[in-house]
């Protein structure tokens, strides 16, 4: 069988990586065995150590991709806003603090999505994930102040209990009651 091309071996690395930090988001990375990343990403179960030391080495890659996403996604906004920094924080704030942005964990804040399994192990992730909380702190400030990690805890705080809460009545008051409390802040 003939090998992949090098820059074939590059464009499935990033398959792989975008599928777990999607998946990792979505199901926890207890929740993702490597054949099913692997089979999730279109590619055989073999060809994972090729490309990757271990799972961990891995994970802490995907925690960079997330934050990168997360990162290119404010810069966007920013650039729609042109200039107005608040208008762009409020529709950011209006999506994260909504029922789809809830019910989509896979592609949705990787803050929330990867922060319970970054806090059980003592891994290679928890650096690109607290570099990425400090980064999106400080977008969240904007050109005012250094970071505002008060919002970020706010909204990741009410993010976590609107899926634990997810199909009850509580669940999207808890999500208004944080867009209202950083509405008036």
């Amino acid at each position: 069988m003939a090998r992949a091309s090098q820059a074939q071996a590059r464009e499935n690395r990033d398959r792989v990586v975008r599928t777990a930090a999607r998946l990792f988001r979505e199901r926890g990375v207890g929740g993702v065995s490597v054949s099913d990343l692997m089979a999730e990403a279109g590619l055989t179960h073999g060809g994972f150590y090729k490309q990757f030391p271990s799972k961990e080495a891995l994970v802490a890659e995907a925690t960079g991709r997330a934050f990168g996403d997360l990162g290119a996604r404010l810069t966007d906004l920013d650039e729609r806003h042109a200039g107005d920094h608040d208008a762009a924080r409020r529709e950011f704030v209006a999506g994260y603090l909504s029922a789809g942005h809830r019910d989509d964990a896979g592609n949705g804040c990787p803050v929330t999505g990867l922060g319970p399994d970054v806090a059980r192990e003592d891994g290679a992730a928890r650096e690109p994930y607290a570099h990425g909380v400090e980064e999106f702190a400080r977008w969240m400030a904007g050109a005012d102040g250094d970071q505002d990690l008060a919002a970020v805890a706010t909204m990741v705080g009410a993010l976590l209990i609107a899926r634990a809460t997810s199909g009850t009545p509580l669940s999207d008051r808890v999500l208004a009651a944080a867009k209202d409390a950083l509405s008036q802040g």
